[in-house]
C-alpha cells in the first residue's frame, strides 16, 4: 500500500518536526543528499523548537472542496528559529493580524483521513504569537 508506507517514511519531519542540519549550517525541513549552499553531504538530524516567523504570506479565499468550508485563511511560508522554511495554514487568528516578520509557533492538528486505509492525518499549523 503506497500511502502506509508514504505516511510511514513522512513521521520524522510531520510529526516530530525533525530537520536535516548540514555542516555548512544550512537547514533543511525536506530530506536532502546535498546541501544546495556548498554541496556537503554531512549532515545530522535535529528536532526543531516549534517557532519561527513568517517570511511572506497569502490568503486564500478560494480553495478545494475539503478546504471550502474554512476561507478566507491565511498560508504563510514560516522561516523556523533554527531556518528551515515551511509553508503553513496560519489559523486561530484574526487575519488582519498576520504580518510579514510575525512571530509563529507551531501546533498539531488533524488534517484528514485517508479513505480505504483508514489513516488519519495530521500537520503542522502555526499560530500568531
Amino acid at each position: 500500500m503506497a500511502n502506509s508506507q508514504r505516511y510511514t517514511r513522512e513521521i520524522p519531519h510531520r510529526y516530530r518536526l525533525e530537520a536535516q542540519k548540514f555542516s555548512d549550517g544550512y537547514v533543511s525541513l525536506a530530506t536532502r543528499y546535498i546541501s544546495p549552499v556548498s554541496n556537503t553531504q554531512k549532515s545530522e538530524k535535529i528536532t526543531l523548537k516549534g517557532t519561527g516567523k513568517i517570511v511572506t504570506y497569502t490568503v486564500i479565499h478560494i480553495a478545494a472542496d475539503a478546504f471550502s468550508k474554512q476561507t478566507p485563511f491565511p498560508v504563510a511560508i514560516i522561516e523556523t528559529d533554527e531556518g528551515a522554511r515551511l509553508t503553513a495554514q496560519i489559523v486561530d487568528c484574526n487575519i488582519a493580524d498576520v504580518k510579514i516578520g510575525g512571530k509563529v509557533e507551531f501546533v498539531f492538528r488533524k488534517m484528514g483521513e485517508e479513505g480505504e486505509s483508514g489513516i488519519i492525518n495530521y500537520c503542522y499549523k502555526a499560530i500568531l504569537v
